[in-house]
């Protein structure tokens, strides 16, 4: 068995990070890039999406962002650890779902508001929920189809959409005012 050279500039496939492409996973910029998303979504308390932005940028060149990273992302995980509650019925997911809504932590409320929904995909207030999340996360489309259900199963959303004021923003745009009005 002869052993191939790993010194040969080419065709050298397990180099990470090509000279010629900065921008791969390990470049500078992009380690940098991922840890300011990472703070920011930190800083909002937002730890499940800010995760993986952390392990990314732990994995650069730069020692000091990649210090930095790795102690957020365990703090991420401690904090995701002890936030998460063991929720097990649909209005459990859909009222704890629904306090992270109000909080306006949407990424959050989105995932436990898609579990209640799994639970009792016929569930009108779950959809109608779901509907102002995306909304406010700016998912129009996404809101309109949720509303658009939620109206199918109980028509008395329709004019609760139109009185709610949680609503009041998204009834600007076109798909929601079409079925709202």
């Amino acid at each position: 068995m002869s052993k191939s050279k790993t010194n040969n500039s080419t065709g050298n496939q397990e180099t990470p990070i090509s000279k010629s492409n900065p921008a791969k996973a390990g470049s500078p910029d992009n380690q940098l890039t991922s840890f300011e998303k990472a703070m920011k979504l930190f800083h909002k308390r937002e730890f499940q999406p800010a995760l993986p932005l952390f392990d990314q940028a732990s994995k650069g060149s730069d020692v000091s962002i990649a210090h930095a990273a790795q102690l957020h992302a365990r703090m991420c995980r401690q904090r995701l650890e002890k936030d998460s509650p063991q929720l097990k019925t649909s209005e459990d997911n859909y009222a704890y779902g629904l306090a992270l809504a109000n909080r306006r932590e949407l990424t959050g409320a989105e995932q436990y508001l898609n579990r209640a929904l799994q639970l009792a995909p016929r569930a009108d207030h779950i959809l109608y929920t779901l509907a102002l999340v995306k909304g406010l996360q700016g998912d129009v489309a996404a809101a309109a189809g949720f509303l658009s259900r939620a109206i199918e199963i109980q028509p008395a959303n329709r004019s609760t959409a139109r009185t709610d004021p949680d609503f009041r923003e998204l009834l600007h745009h076109q798909p929601i005012r079409e079925l709202v009005f």
